[in-house]
């Protein structure tokens, strides 16, 4: 698999990044471990967590079991060559008691935590799962309202986790500094006092990003390029609609619609409309449609590495079976007429 430089970072990572979210819950330890080595026996070097995962559903009494999943596969296989991300979770989540917030405290507190469950000396790239302020995402974008939001406050919060992450790196426990869930104000905020204090700068930001997701693709797609900050894609098939086994508003038994009906809010009267126009491009040009997602994420104007994710190992074989399908420019139109047509489905 390709491999490519992400961002400023100097890191050496695979043009996919392996998600691991449903490690613990959907997906029991033998067959994570089977991912883990078929993702490496790919080429995949670059592996992606969190402490509240897995999902479907996020509680407390779980958490951090993924990673420990993972921690135990690093320890039995210990390949040189890992780059590992994880993430310290934000405010309000069922995966911490009583929901604290994040701070430069508990940020020592999680890294130190997921150090040991993950079993190794130091986190390549450590985010935040979603900003205090709150933000757009997780279709909170409908009823999105920043004027409750406090700008110094926000700023002196920024400013403490920078200063912790500052201390954390020097201490050799993590590499990086990243975001996930963050919009183009915040992100530049983070940007602006790194560089004005000599903190640690962003290196890459994980967002929702798919053909029916595509919200990255103005302001942050800008500071992306002009920054160097990277999209590290997650959902790319829009939580399974995108592979087409939801057309006709169906629930296979066995799939994350048995668990989670309306896919996180992803479901709506227009989206299965969107499916369809994606699902006949790939009819049409002969494509499977898993295929087509995936490997849309990597004709972006900006790097853009997909978070890849499966439920079973036989799934991650056959999405990594498209990872040299290369998109002509007639695909790419057929995308972004669809998309021009039917934006924003959910």
């Amino acid at each position: 698999m390709q491999k490519e430089q992400l961002g400023r970072s100097g890191l050496n990572v695979s043009g996919y990044c392996l998600g691991t979210m449903t490690f613990g819950n959907e997906t029991d330890e033998a067959d994570a471990h089977r991912q883990l080595d078929i993702a490496w026996d790919h080429g995949i070097n670059f592996l992606d967590a969190a402490e509240m995962y897995p999902v479907n559903p996020v509680t407390l009494e779980t958490a951090g079991l993924t990673e420990e999943i993972v921690g135990r596969w690093l320890a039995s296989r210990r390949p040189a060559e890992a780059i590992l991300a994880t993430k310290i979770t934000g405010a309000g989540s069922a995966a911490v008691k009583d929901g604290a917030a994040i701070s430069g405290a508990r940020l020592r507190e999680v890294v130190e935590a997921s150090l040991k469950r993950l079993q190794s000396d130091c986190i390549d790239i450590f985010q935040l799962h979603w900003p205090n302020r709150g933000s757009y995402h997780f279709r909170k974008a409908w009823e999105f309202d920043p004027s409750n939001q406090k700008r110094t406050e926000t700023v002196a919060h920024m400013t403490e986790v920078l200063q912790m992450a500052q201390t954390l790196i020097d201490e050799g426990k993590i590499r990086h500094f990243a975001l996930s869930n963050e919009t183009a104000w915040g992100t530049a905020t983070w940007l602006r006092l790194a560089e004005d204090a000599g903190l640690p700068r962003v290196v890459s930001i994980q967002n929702e990003y798919s053909m029916l997701c595509r919200m990255f693709d103005l302001d942050l797609a800008e500071l992306s390029v002009n920054e160097d900050v990277p999209l590290l894609a997650y959902s790319a098939l829009g939580a399974g609609l995108l592979t087409g086994k939801y057309a006709g508003n169906v629930t296979p038994e066995n799939t994350r619609r048995e668990r989670a009906p309306e896919l996180g809010g992803r479901i709506t009267p227009r989206v299965f409309e969107a499916v369809s126009g994606y699902l006949a491009i790939a009819n049409e040009t002969g494509l499977d449609p898993v295929h087509l997602a995936y490997q849309w994420t990597r004709t972006r104007p900006f790097q853009c590495i997909p978070i890849v994710g499966a439920r079973t190992a036989t799934q991650l074989e056959h999405l990594l079976n498209g990872v040299d399908v290369s998109l002509d420019a007639q695909v790419c139109a057929a995308i972004d007429k669809v998309h021009r047509a039917i934006p924003m489905p959910f």
